[in-house]
C-alpha cells in the first residue's frame, strides 16, 4: 500500500541526534530522553548539510517537528542555520512503547513491528502508522519543501506504508530526500545526504 498525501510531494526528513538511551539500546518512546553531546554535533552536521542542500527544488520552507526534546532541538538547530520558524505536531511524537520504554530493544520490537504484539499500555504499530500517515498529510499541505523531523519507529511506520522494507534502522540526524514513487512504480525513494564523519 502506499501512501495517500494531499499531493505526491517531496520532502526532507531527519530523525532527531543521539540521546544517551539511543547509545545504551533503550527504548525511549514517549519518554523525553534530551540530546547528548554527540547528538548535539549530530545536529550541528545536519544543519550544515542541509543549509548547502536546501537550493533550488529541494529548498526547505517549512520545518515540522515532534513536540519531543530530542526532535524539537535537531529542528531548532537546522531553524536557526536556515531563519526558519519550528511548527510543532504531536502526531509526530514517537510511538509510546508502555512499559517496554526504558528497557533494552529485543525480540519484543520486531514482534511489534510485526503486529504480534503490543507493550502493555503501549501503542500498537497499525496505530502508529494511521497517525503517522495524518501527520504527513498535515505537514505536506504546507509550502514545501517541508523538512519533517521525527522518530525511529515512527519512520518505519512511514516506510511501511510507502513500500519500502519496514523494519530498517533509520541513523541519527541523517538528512533524507525523500520523493514519491515515479511513474509505474510503487515505492516511495530516499536519497540520503552526505555526511562528514564527526
Amino acid at each position: 500500500m502506499s501512501l495517500e498525501v494531499p499531493r505526491a510531494t517531496p520532502f526532507w526528513f531527519l530523525r532527531h541526534g543521539e540521546t544517551d538511551w539511543n547509545a545504551r539500546g533503550l527504548s525511549q518512546g514517549n519518554v523525553d530522553i534530551p540530546l547528548n553531546t554527540l547528538g548535539w554535533a549530530q545536529a550541528e552536521r545536519a544543519a550544515k548539510a542541509l543549509e548547502a542542500l536546501s537550493t533550488g527544488p529541494r529548498t526547505i520552507a517549512t520545518i515540522i517537528a515532534s513536540p519531543l526534546s530530542r526532535a524539537r532541538n535537531t529542528a531548532e538547530v537546522v531553524a536557526a542555520k536556515l531563519g526558519l520558524p519550528v511548527e510543532t505536531d504531536e502526531g509526530l511524537r514517537e510511538v509510546s512503547f508502555g512499559v517496554q520504554e526504558g528497557q533494552p530493544m529485543g525480540g519484543w520490537f520486531d514482534d511489534w513491528v510485526d503486529g504480534k504484539l503490543t507493550p502493555d499500555d503501549g501503542e500498537s504499530f497499525e496505530a502508529l502508522k494511521q497517525r503517522t500517515v495524518a501527520a504527513l498529510d498535515r505537514a505536506l499541505a504546507k509550502p514545501g519543501p517541508v523538512l519533517v523531523v521525527a522518530h525511529g519507529a515512527l519512520w518505519r511506520a512511514f516506510r511501511a506504508v510507502a513500500g519500502l522494507p519496514i523494519n530498517v534502522r533509520t541513523p541519527n540526524a541523517l538528512p533524507l530526500w525523500v520523493t514519491p514513487p515515479a511513474n509505474g512504480e510503487t515505492a516511495w525513494h530516499f536519497d540520503p545526504a552526505e555526511l562528514p564523519e564527526i
